[in-house]
């Protein structure tokens, strides 16, 4: 079981990972792809337009990115530090900020602005 944050997007979908990448970089993650849809990725690497699932060192660990259509599921093992829990978050609003979505927070869809401030993300 994992602990996961909801990305839900407008029509037109999800964001492409660059797009993810250059926010996560604003709030000073480096966002290592380690795999890319079940297999090792190279540092440097990008993932194809379509990908499904993306594993990323941020944190204290790995976030899961699991794509659908219209939404980005950010994920962490349950057994997650609080240092893994705010990467997964800080993941989470990269990829609402890049592709103008609404994270799913224990309030109800908030926008990343608001959810920046919930969670303490301080964007460069």
């Amino acid at each position: 079981m994992g602990l996961d944050r909801v990305v839900r997007f407008p029509a037109g979908g999800v964001p492409a990972w660059d797009a993810i990448k250059a926010q996560l970089v604003r709030v000073g993650e480096s966002a290592v792809i380690r795999m890319i849809d079940g297999l090792p990725a190279f540092p440097d690497e990008t993932p194809e337009a379509g990908w499904r699932e993306l594993r990323i060192a941020a944190g204290s660990g790995m976030v899961t990115l699991r794509q659908t259509p219209d939404s980005v599921n950010c994920v962490v093992w349950s057994n997650a530090d609080v240092t893994l829990l705010a990467a997964r978050d800080r993941v989470a609003w990269a990829c609402a900020e890049a592709g103008g979505g609404a994270i799913e927070a224990e309030s109800g869809a908030v926008s990343p602005s608001d959810f920046a401030q919930l969670s303490d993300i301080r964007p460069a």
